[in-house]
């Protein structure tokens, strides 16, 4: 039977374990031993399996320690507060006219959207700028009545549909290290990254037609407690104009560096090294200020190094074959049910995970055997496994950006995490993607 298959009982095991709130790294610890013992492997070869398949994630554990490094000491430079002040002083005397309000209305949203999206390439600092920039934003929100809830899916639509489409920065590591590899350790060995661009934009689609309900949906005003905000002070950054430039050549430097080289750590190291060396920090304080980004980055980069070790004991234990055979009888030959499960499960999962990278070795592992064996085209299983994979990042209370766009928005506790954050990107996004996630794979 399915339900008593090692595969399943181990993916179980780590949705449990989230859901009820272990952390994810015990959670797929546990899931592997558990998995691997019942898969008929003896306990000291699941722990060796484990230990050896860590090293798959080690290269992506890095790449966020370094990108947390980068980030942290950008933010210390006082450039991202600086600019915050200056857009929250112009957006403050404009929204003091009341024929200016719907565009300004419009034009925070642009510059959120675009914000979240170079977080994610460009700077690549992730939801890093969430605390600098948003809390100062919190007053001019208030004042144009614009409801937060909408604020959060306009973030979360930048940094998810980015990564999931755009090949730098954070979209490289998922898109190549993640996607690309898995897709060809677990059987498309001739997959390309175009292949996997392709196969991204009915994901993608989703979550714009997400976005675009959201405008609709939250479109009235919203009134909060000004008071609240008041009480809150935030101090006018110091910042150079020399700090500007050396931040300005650093990040230049990053981008070209991921471009001509396809390398993102090296950017990474590229940026990080100008800003030392520009002394936008003091050297007495660089180490401790790339410790905080370590810190910043280190749960995500533990997750990474757990799933690689646990993806390697699923494949090891052999019943991947048997479970894709199962799965293959109960839905025939009607693709349409099957990609809606995989698409629903896929999602299941990374609620429980809290994490589309790690989702990824998990799934993979199962459904690229499976779309073989049921004719999908390789990219109908592209779309698949990131539609799978994507879907529940926006949504689940354990996700980083769900996470991070509260704990920017909620400074002043007029923001919930559940209804206000993960509930409307549930509803908002992970319907859309399920319903293009299945076009896509019946289409492609």
């Amino acid at each position: 039977m399915i339900l008593t298959n090692s595969i399943v009982i181990a993916v179980l095991v780590v949705i449990a374990l989230s859901v009820a709130r272990i952390n994810v790294v015990i959670a797929l610890v546990a899931g592997a031993l558990i998995g691997g013992v019942i898969g008929g492997m003896p306990l000291r070869e699941v722990l060796a399996v484990f230990s050896t398949g860590l090293g798959g994630g080690a290269e992506i554990a890095l790449n966020y320690a370094i990108l947390g490094a980068f980030a942290a000491t950008i933010a210390h430079s006082g450039v991202p507060t600086w600019l915050s002040h200056k857009l929250v002083r112009f957006i403050t005397q404009k929204s003091q006219n009341n024929s200016h309000r719907l565009a300004l209305k419009g034009a925070i949203l642009s510059l959120l959207i675009l914000v979240g999206v170079l977080s994610q390439n460009v700077l690549p600092v992730h939801i890093a700028f969430i605390p600098i920039l948003i809390p100062p934003l919190l007053s001019v929100f208030a004042t144009l009545e614009m409801d937060r809830r909408l604020i959060s899916n306009a973030m979360t639509f930048a940094m998810v549909t980015t990564y999931a489409t755009i090949p730098y920065g954070f979209g490289s590591i998922f898109l190549e290290n993640i996607i690309l590899k898995n897709l060809m350790e677990n059987g498309l060995v001739h997959v390309t990254l175009r292949d996997v661009l392709w196969g991204s934009i009915f994901p993608a689609l989703g979550m714009l037609a997400g976005f675009i309900t959201s405008c609709y949906t939250y479109r009235k005003s919203r009134t909060y407690d000004l008071q609240k905000m008041q009480s809150m002070e935030v101090e006018e950054a110091n910042c150079s104009l020399r700090n500007v430039i050396i931040s300005a050549i650093a990040i230049a430097c990053m981008f070209i560096v991921q471009i001509c080289w396809n390398n993102m750590m090296g950017g990474a190291m590229v940026g990080l090294l100008i800003l030392n060396v520009g002394r936008v920090v003091s050297w007495q304080d660089s180490d401790t200020i790339v410790m905080q980004g370590f810190r910043m980055m280190a749960t995500i980069a533990f997750v990474m190094i757990a799933a690689a070790g646990f993806g390697a004991v699923l494949r090891a234990t052999g019943d991947i074959q048997e479970l894709v055979a199962g799965l293959a009888d109960s839905v025939g030959s009607n693709k349409g049910i099957a990609a809606l499960g995989m698409i629903s499960v896929g999602l299941i999962i990374t609620m429980g995970i809290g994490s589309s990278f790690s989702t990824v070795p998990i799934i993979a592992s199962i459904y690229v055997p499976l779309c073989q064996v049921l004719g999908f085209s390789t990219l109908a299983t592209i779309c698949i496994v990131i539609a799978a994979a994507v879907t529940g990042d926006a949504g689940s209370p354990a996700s980083d950006t769900m996470l991070g766009i509260t704990s920017g928005l909620n400074v002043d506790g007029q923001h919930d995490h559940i209804w206000d954050t993960t509930v409307p990107a549930f509803i908002h996004f992970n319907i859309p993607q399920i319903i293009f996630g299945v076009l896509g794979a019946l289409i492609l």
